[in-house]
């Protein structure tokens, strides 16, 4: 394995997003789209943070779908991330550049399952979402993730550093999103019982 670093863009500075080639087959630009979140990973800024605002308006009519339905979104979202994420890296001619989002979308929907799972985003979805313990319960999911992806605690730094390739980019992403869906968890289970 190698340590791709030097490959990658300084994401402390802004950065333009290579563009898609002009030759690129009408697959490859629909992978690249989804790579780049829909558009939401075009931000010369902080483009993952932005990936994950993406991620959170395109979960919101996902989750209203009910929790089955989008744990299966979300592992097909990690399972061909692989792919999307290797394909856009690819095209953008280099290693995990920081406009390639989908890894952001895959990572915080996986910290988004619990609250799915414990019915903020159930049957009656759009009434819970309105209120402010859901908002507030999808901010710091929010937080949590975007914590994790940037100070990067093992083993995702590990993850980040030593693993090519589309698997590479979205490894780390899909444990920071169990790791911030687990500290989630622990958070709400604590204040549910302050709370009685």
């Amino acid at each position: 394995m190698i340590d791709h670093n030097l490959s990658k863009p300084d994401i402390r500075k802004a950065n333009d997003c290579p563009p898609l080639p002009a030759n690129a087959s009408l697959p490859d630009r629909f992978i690249y789209w989804l790579g780049i979140g829909l558009g939401s990973g075009l931000p010369r800024r902080a483009p993952g943070t932005w990936g994950t605002v993406g991620s959170l308006i395109v979960a919101m009519p996902l989750l209203s779908l009910g929790f089955v339905p989008f744990l299966v979104i979300t592992i097909l979202a990690c399972l061909l991330g692989n792919a999307i994420c290797g394909r856009t890296s690819e095209l953008m001619g280099g290693h995990d550049n920081p406009h390639i989002v989908w890894d952001e979308w895959a990572g915080m929907w996986l910290t988004l399952l619990p609250l799915s799972y414990m019915g903020i985003a159930d049957g009656s979805f759009w009434q819970n979402i309105a209120q402010p313990s859901s908002i507030l319960a999808i901010i710091i999911a929010f937080i949590l993730f975007r914590f994790f992806d940037i100070i990067k605690p093992p083993p995702i730094g590990w993850a980040d550093k030593k693993v090519a390739g589309g698997l590479g980019i979205m490894l780390d992403d899909i444990i920071a999103g169990i790791m911030a869906a687990a500290v989630w968890v622990l958070i709400y289970t604590t204040l549910l019982q302050l709370a009685h």
